[in-house]
């Protein structure tokens, strides 16, 4: 009989990401997340081959949460979408960070890695186009300035989620705040 598991797949992934985010892509060591876990450093190679593996399936974890998050709002108003799609974002912390590691991770050093990198440029093309999507709505409906380009009206809006909340305000009134200036801007009425 082998060696039970003394944590499960999902458990190192939950550690994993927190590593990523705490130490990034170079500083992440599957010696010191090894520290983190109950039993021998040999268990987690009993779920991935290398390094790359583990970082890969847990980016893929991400995406799978927030894609299907993401697909299960309601996009008959196009600016409420746009509210709920950007606390989505806001709510996965670290998720953009951790997309950013996919060009960091050599495809070719396992099958595994190879489909779960594939499945999150896939998948952040489908989030992208969800975005771009409800911007141009926007934009037939008359609800964003059409003299701003459709591209750095985009852009801004996925930059929202890294701009850091230095006053620590809770999500959902940050979620607000972020997307009041994106809409209205943070210049004075006239």
């Amino acid at each position: 009989m082998g060696r039970r598991h003394v944590f499960t797949r999902s458990e190192l992934l939950d550690h994993a990401k927190r590593m990523l985010l705490e130490h990034g892509y170079e500083g992440f060591q599957l010696k010191s997340l090894s520290t983190r876990l109950p039993g021998a450093r040999s268990t987690i190679y009993q779920y991935f081959a290398n390094k790359e593996e583990m970082i890969a399936a847990c980016m893929r974890r991400v995406m799978e949460d927030v894609l299907q998050k993401a697909q299960a709002v309601d996009e008959t108003d196009c600016m409420e979408a746009l509210r709920q799609l950007l606390n989505i974002y806001l709510r996965e912390a670290g998720f953009h960070q951790l997309i950013g590691y996919a060009r960091k991770i050599n495809p070719s050093s396992s099958p595994s890695t190879a489909r779960d990198l594939e499945f999150v440029e896939q998948a952040h093309v489908t989030l992208k186009n969800q975005i771009e999507r409800l911007l141009v709505r926007a934009r037939e409906e008359g609800r964003i300035n059409p003299d701003i380009p459709l591209p750095a009206v985009t852009g801004v809006f996925f930059n929202l989620i890294n701009t850091p909340n230095l006053m620590d305000i809770p999500l959902p009134e940050w979620s607000e705040w972020l997307f009041k200036m994106w809409l209205e801007g943070a210049g004075t009425r006239n």
